[in-house]
């Protein structure tokens, strides 16, 4: 038997997916049909409950990537029940906009919270790392294969509950990725905790890439000098790679202690990250120094990498 290619193997896994997921949500299926709407016609529901402007029906036909003519009569229907009621909009009288009655949002209600029943039902068989994981994953495909032009992710000053996640993230990965022991999460701890308790807000920061309430990365900006800034705890978590996040932690690490007058940058990596090390080289880091350890476990080569500002 031929060795499948690589794109054969890549239908192959979005196929099985697929299966896998019909069958994840069947019982969302099953409920709808047990309702007097069509899975169609709640999405339409959902879409005209949760416009993100006045819904119209060319922008819901386009949402839904509907037939003009099907969704004409799922709105007619939707009408003659008392659903669904039309108006001009105020701006434009020619461009007729759509709204729920209250007897269409009492119809939608009961398919809305079995919607959040069910997603709640899903999230519930793993633990909230997992929970997170999943939903940045889910964040990923949608920008894969949406639209790549609208902004996935944004860069915030850290929050409450922020510095404990990158402490536990670093813990994790790095266990999972190049299986580092427990002496790699002490001091991402012993580091992230020195920050809580007594970074400079004037010379120093912190940054968590972040997609619609969920954390996808971080990066610290610390003082080793009046002259000399430190960058730490870059990571990205592995569902987000690809974006552009580390990249840009990074960049933003550096354009930031420029503008508060270190003159030069350090960071200490080690050899076996290399993709960090690949990001670290286009920022203009340059490798100063090396030492081969073993702290965190397995052997390794500890780097030093500094650049001007």
């Amino acid at each position: 038997m031929d060795t499948p290619s690589p794109l054969d193997q890549r239908i192959a896994a979005i196929r099985a997916f697929n299966r896998f997921y019909t069958n994840r949500i069947g019982v969302v299926r099953d409920r709808i049909l047990t309702s007097r709407f069509s899975l169609t016609e709640a999405r339409v529901l959902y879409e005209l409950a949760n416009p993100e402007e006045a819904p119209t029906a060319g922008s819901i036909g386009a949402m839904l990537d509907l037939d003009a003519g099907y969704l004409s009569r799922i709105l007619r229907r939707f009408e003659t029940d008392g659903l669904l009621t039309r108006a001009p909009a105020p701006e434009d009288r020619r461009r007729v906009t759509l709204c729920l009655t209250q007897a269409g949002r009492d119809a939608f209600a009961p398919l809305d919270q079995m919607a959040r029943q069910d997603a709640e039902a899903l999230l519930a068989r793993l633990p909230e790392p997992a929970q997170e994981e999943l939903v940045t994953a889910l964040r990923r495909t949608e920008t894969l294969l949406g639209d790549r032009t609208r902004p996935a992710w944004t860069l915030r000053p850290p929050l409450p509950g922020d510095i404990g996640w990158v402490v536990s993230r670093h813990g994790a990965l790095y266990a999972e990725e190049y299986g580092f022991d427990a002496r790699f999460e002490a001091l991402v701890a012993q580091v992230a905790g020195a920050f809580l308790a007594t970074h400079d807000p004037a010379r120093e920061r912190c940054w968590i890439a972040e997609a619609d309430g969920t954390r996808l990365g971080s990066v610290f900006l610390v003082r080793e000098s009046d002259d000399l800034a430190r960058l730490r705890l870059l990571i990205v978590e592995p569902s987000a790679r690809g974006l552009g996040i580390g990249r840009h932690l990074v960049e933003t690490c550096v354009n930031e202690a420029r503008a508060l007058g270190y003159r030069r940058m350090t960071l200490w990596t080690n050899d076996i990250l290399v993709a960090a090390r690949a990001i670290y080289r286009a920022a203009g880091f340059r490798l100063t120094a090396s030492t081969p350890h073993s702290k965190f476990g397995p052997p390794m080569v500890g780097e030093d990498w500094e650049r001007d500002l």
